[in-house]
């Protein structure tokens, strides 16, 4: 069947279901990924494997334009207020979570330490890209808003390193690795050192050319281009795109005067994009998966969720961050999406004795976390009173104006 047959009907399927969404009052991305999920193998298999392969570009351009939107949320003189607090409390999450699976694998269940400690490595990693959604679709904003999304971007960084550690240390009790552990420890560091330069230079070059761009249209075609120079880029370098794009934003707005115009001309692009990659991401997701990952499964989301809401809350109270922040920040850190199901890719390539039953549990934990973590976003925004939060601080602006 012609393919942009089939992406025009992904695209209507995604558009009713945020209609459904909204109508519910849902965030509009629980209604993609649950109308992808009745396209997919799970009801009426519409968009087979294959298709979910040759869709690839639309994952990688939707992943790409939303890390390079985070970026825009590190502004230098917020950051040097919050940049202690919110390593502090990122990385508290992260052990909070990787402690919690851990012992829950180790110890309750009796898995093997390979097993136990590369699982628990990856459930430190949150999917920027529905926490983004939700805020953006409810115009939130205030301390829990300024928060999360430093926090979601920070820890997919803080993530990796742990998954790369994790894999040396399961390699060497396992016997599997020829390289020594500092060789493997290294090896994630030199990715996230690379991404962060290759992100830095691609970000002063994106500032002094859009600041030259004649047009709306011109200034909208340079930065697309970019935000596809720097994915490709990574790709070809073995770099991380989702960090160096996200170093890319955090450089054009710390250096260019009005980089609000580059990013809304992007995200004016991207909402077409948005729709399609999350019900795809429905569409990928198999039900079927429910009746193979038993207790152990159910276990993992449990300990996932409780491990980061109570290092949220620890390292919120011990940078005396807003009550607020303490109270619902960890709801907003519950998204587990793209990198988890990358990660997975390289648990097959190392360990593959642990392949299948690992695979399984990370996808099992996709599929819920990615259908009920926007919705639990939308609840901490709510309940920390930030809906909205924009208008009112537009509202503000325009009174002091």
């Amino acid at each position: 069947m012609d393919v942009l047959f089939k992406i025009g009907i992904v695209l209507v399927v995604g558009l009713v279901g945020g209609k459904l969404a909204r109508m519910l009052k849902l965030p509009n991305v629980s209604g993609y990924l649950v109308a992808g999920l009745f396209l997919g193998p799970s009801f009426f298999r519409y968009i087979s494997a294959a298709d979910i392969d040759s869709f690839a570009v639309i994952s990688e351009v939707a992943l790409a334009i939303i890390a390079f939107s985070i970026g825009s949320e590190f502004v230098l003189k917020d950051m040097l207020k919050l940049g202690k607090s919110i390593v502090i409390i990122t990385l508290l999450e992260v052990i909070g979570a990787i402690v919690v699976v851990f012992s829950l694998m180790y110890f309750v269940f009796g898995q093997p330490f390979a097993f136990s400690i590369v699982i628990a490595s990856m459930s430190a990693a949150t999917a920027p890209a529905a926490t983004l959604m939700v805020i953006r679709q409810y115009r939130a904003d205030g301390p829990l808003t300024r928060t999360i999304l430093p926090v979601v971007a920070l820890d997919d960084v803080f993530g990796i390193m742990a998954f790369g550690i994790a894999l040396s240390l399961a390699r060497l009790s396992v016997g599997g690795s020829d390289s020594t552990l500092l060789q493997m420890v290294l090896q994630p560091l030199v990715e996230i050192v690379g991404s962060l330069g290759l992100g830095a230079v691609l970000g002063f070059i994106l500032a002094w050319v859009a600041q030259k761009a004649g047009d709306r249209d011109e200034l909208q075609g340079i930065a697309i281009a970019a935000v596809a120079v720097a994915t490709g880029l990574s790709t070809m370098l073995g770099l991380s795109p989702l960090l160096t794009n996200i170093v890319m934003g955090t450089v054009l707005v710390n250096v260019m005067r009005h980089s609000t115009r580059v990013f809304s001309s992007v995200n004016d692009f991207a909402s077409p994009v948005y729709i399609l990659f999350f019900t795809l991401a429905g569409a990928s997701l198999d039900l079927r998966i429910l009746m193979s990952v038993g207790i152990m499964g159910l276990g993992y989301i449990i300990a996932r969720a409780g491990g980061k809401t109570l290092g949220a809350y620890v390292g919120a109270r011990q940078v005396k961050a807003p009550e607020s922040v303490q109270k619902y920040l960890g709801l907003g850190l519950l998204a587990q999406g793209g990198i988890s199901i990358g990660l997975s890719v390289l648990v097959r390539q190392y360990l593959p004795q642990y392949a299948v039953p690992i695979t399984t549990i990370i996808m099992f934990s996709v599929l819920v976390y990615e259908v009920s973590g926007p919705i639990f976003a939308k609840i901490a925004i709510s309940k920390a009173g930030e809906i909205g939060g924009m208008d009112t601080v537009k509202q503000q602006a325009d009174v002091s104006a």
